[in-house]
């Protein structure tokens, strides 16, 4: 269960239950999922990059990366309310950016809201706005940010 520290609300939440083994990102339905093992712990609707069709293999393309990777990183300081990172990109990806003599992008992450309140407006009103990360409302992060730890293994599927 995750449980909040009280009505002042922090953003850091606490978690008891059971581990969060995998995630996967099923980008055509705009759906993430938290899995323990083949059991689905939560399901949230996201938004992605702002050209989302497609799996990433440039700097700037707009797109959600598309493959498996790691949660890598956690940032509590994020620009949106809190962030993990996923381990984009991978040999595969650099090479592949390399052969077509271009940069592959990285700073993927799963966050919540922007902090700032025009961004937060802007993302509001429009679907898939990120640059390439997952999206997920800010009440959302903090569970996930709770529950994912650094090391979870992450699906991203088409």
């Amino acid at each position: 269960m995750v449980a909040g520290c009280s009505q002042a609300e922090s953003k850091f939440k606490s978690y008891s239950g059971p581990e969060v083994t995998s995630i996967v990102v099923n980008k055509g339905a705009r759906k993430m999922y938290l899995l323990n093992n083949e059991d689905v712990l939560r399901e949230y609707e996201v938004d992605l990059g702002f050209a989302p069709d497609g799996a990433k293999r440039v700097e700037g393309d707009g797109k959600t990366p598309e493959g498996t990777y790691l949660i890598d990183r956690r940032n509590p300081n994020s620009s949106f309310h809190l962030s993990v990172g996923i381990s984009y990109p991978n040999s595969a990806d650099v090479a592949h950016a390399q052969s077509l003599g271009k940069k592959p992008g990285g700073e993927i992450f799963i966050h919540g809201e922007p902090n700032d309140h025009k961004d937060r407006k802007r993302a509001a009103r429009v679907k898939d706005w990120t640059a390439g990360c997952i999206a997920v409302k800010n009440h959302e992060i903090e569970e996930v940010y709770a529950m994912v730890q650094t090391g979870t293994l992450i699906s991203l599927r088409p």
